[in-house]
């Protein structure tokens, strides 16, 4: 054995899905591509604040889990993968224990979380992809793990087949755009229309650059090109007619790169748990607050069973809100505020029989307490993120707050994300009194 490298035992995976084992020295070792109860001989590298980096180069004594990855690009390094090597039963359980020790980290050591409602691969309808242009060369697809290194992507297992097809043909049109300089990103989301597809780039669209766009787009059928420079606000470019996806039966105009969940049954999966946790009927006049509400994909279900408030930072979500839910009917008032900088008040959660609370990944944690607080019986909080859900249902454990289900949803399958959706409900009995004297 050489001076670089380490004999380790692997004991569990980390929050970005490396093994985790520890030096003859006490300091934590997180191994890429290992699993645990493995024996690895691990080539270290730098330390850091939490541990050491390491790379297994030989797998001494394999996990009865271990399975080949699927994917030609997980051996490369493609970090939009993290655990394609781990069999999918243990992955869903792994992914579980992260939504109930989150749980259990923020006082609720007993709380009921089901089994991980995991999504099929090859269904992913939204991808962030990174470009690189070398001269001619253009890379196209997802940075390597832990690198500004773009893996370029010949075929990929989670994603949508027809997002997939398109690469060639937008590898071919980026080396023929004067606006991509050095670097850039696509962002596809796979409409009912079609691929939608909003561009970044480094330098400016030139004329020569939009009748580019518009033939790209009336070849390879697509109803909308956006464009921006790096960090810009978004232009349509090229547009051959509307751009539209279905969300609960309600026909939806979402803007250029708006989020989407990310396949269509890991939207079927929340919005089912969200469903379940609500009773039949609601108290009082039935009013549900929708907190981050994006493009509507929560609203328009709620909307069965109440009058909706929704509330989104986003201007343009908003609009499309507003939009489709005037055009259906359905009792949805939608208002733009920045749920970050203005969360609603203990006073504005008091109408509302029930609030979706369902924020961007770093969380919602002056909301979160605000609502521990309010006088509503019931939050059902819909998390991207374990770290902020453990963070976030502190104040609902010391208000007295009970965990009435828990639902792990895996729609990035082979990533380390897990979503989760969490049904808040006050306690019965003498704290829920002791909660209205606080």
């Amino acid at each position: 054995m050489s001076a670089e490298t380490q004999a380790l035992r692997v004991t569990g995976i980390g929050a970005a899905g490396d093994g985790l084992s520890m030096l003859p020295d006490g300091t934590p070792c997180f191994v890429t591509r290992a699993l645990p109860g493995e024996a690895v001989r691990a080539l270290l590298g730098p330390r850091r604040r939490d541990g050491c980096a390491a790379k297994a180069v030989e797998i001494l004594s394999p996990s009865p889990d271990r399975v080949p990855p699927p994917c030609p690009h997980f051996a490369e390094g493609c970090g939009g993968c993290a655990v394609q090597h781990w069999a999918p039963a243990a992955q869903a359980e792994w992914k579980r224990g992260r939504v109930a020790e989150a749980l259990s980290r923020a006082g609720f050591p007993d709380a009921p979380v089901a089994a991980t409602v995991t999504t099929p691969p090859g269904r992913r309808r939204r991808a962030d992809f990174a470009i690189r242009r070398a001269g001619q060369r253009i890379a196209l697809g997802f940075h390597a793990a832990g690198s500004a290194e773009v893996v370029d992507l010949a075929t990929c297992i989670v994603l949508d087949p027809r997002i997939v097809a398109l690469l060639p043909a937008l590898r071919d049109l980026l080396r023929r755009l004067r606006a991509l300089r050095r670097e850039g990103s696509a962002v596809v989301n796979l409409l009912d229309t079609g691929p939608d597809l909003l561009l970044r780039t480094d330098g400016p669209l030139a004329p020569e650059d939009r009748a580019t766009l518009a033939a790209f787009a009336a070849r390879e059928g697509l109803r909308r090109i956006a464009w921006a420079r790096k960090d810009g606000p978004a232009e349509v470019a090229a547009q051959h007619g509307p751009a539209t996806i279905t969300l609960s039966g309600v026909e939806v105009a979402p803007p250029p790169g708006a989020f989407l969940q990310a396949s269509p049954e890991g939207e079927a999966a929340i919005v089912t748990a969200m469903l379940a946790a609500l009773p039949e009927k609601l108290a009082g006049r039935g009013r549900i607050a929708d907190l981050h509400a994006g493009l509507g994909t929560l609203s328009f279900p709620l909307a069965g069973r109440g009058r909706v408030a929704a509330f989104e930072g986003d201007a343009a979500a908003v609009a499309a809100l507003s939009a489709a839910g005037g055009r259906s009917g359905l009792p949805i008032a939608a208002t733009r505020r920045d749920l970050a900088r203005q969360p609603l008040a203990v006073a504005e959660l008091a109408p509302f029989a029930a609030v979706v609370l369902d924020p961007p990944f770093a969380g919602a944690d002056e909301q979160a307490a605000l609502l521990a607080r309010s006088a509503v019986p019931l939050v059902v909080y819909v998390s991207c993120n374990p770290a902020a859900l453990s963070r976030d249902a502190r104040p609902f454990a010391a208000a007295g707050w009970q965990v009435a289900a828990a639902t792990p949803v895996d729609q990035f399958v082979h990533s380390a994300q897990v979503e989760a959706v969490v049904a808040f409900v006050r306690a019965k009995g003498p704290q829920r009194g002791s909660m209205r004297e606080r």
